[in-house]
């Protein structure tokens, strides 16, 4: 596994979004893994929306493909508020335009609502468009 990690590493070196780090809970980093509840090796955590209280384990394949195309789907912010005609669909573009003109307060409780449903269950298309909402409105915050 250890070479697909490394590929999956370099495949997203240059992201903004994205950091792919590994950690030995047999050294220097033992803390950290029982912080985490880490107890097999290895062990795949990953954390959103800058939640850093526990993170969830990854249960994908774990061969490069894989890993890259959950990180892809799932983890990775396309669209940035600061050049919305780029990697943004219409619908973020319009979103974007709709929450920038409300005041941080207006924004504040639309963020509070949709990361109260992100463990509502839902279809995944619906799911992908709240964790769009929420990974914009986190930009402007």
């Amino acid at each position: 596994m250890k070479p697909a990690w490394d590929q999956l590493a370099d495949e997203f070196a240059g992201s903004s979004s994205v950091l792919i780090a590994d950690v030995d809970c047999t050294a220097e980093g033992d803390k950290l893994c029982e912080q985490f509840g880490i107890r097999g090796y290895p062990t795949i955590k990953y954390f959103v929306d800058g939640d850093m209280s526990e993170g969830k384990d990854y249960q994908g394949g774990r061969d490069f493909d894989s890993l890259k195309g959950f990180v892809a789907e799932e983890l990775e912010v396309k669209c940035f508020i600061t050049d919305p005609t780029t990697g943004c669909t219409e619908k973020q573009q319009g979103y974007i335009t709709k929450m920038t003109a409300k005041s941080a307060e207006d924004r504040a409780k639309q963020l509070k609502r949709l990361d109260g449903m992100k463990g509502d269950a839902m279809k995944s298309d619906l799911k992908a468009w709240l964790m769009q909402r929420i990974a914009i409105l986190r930009q402007v915050e």
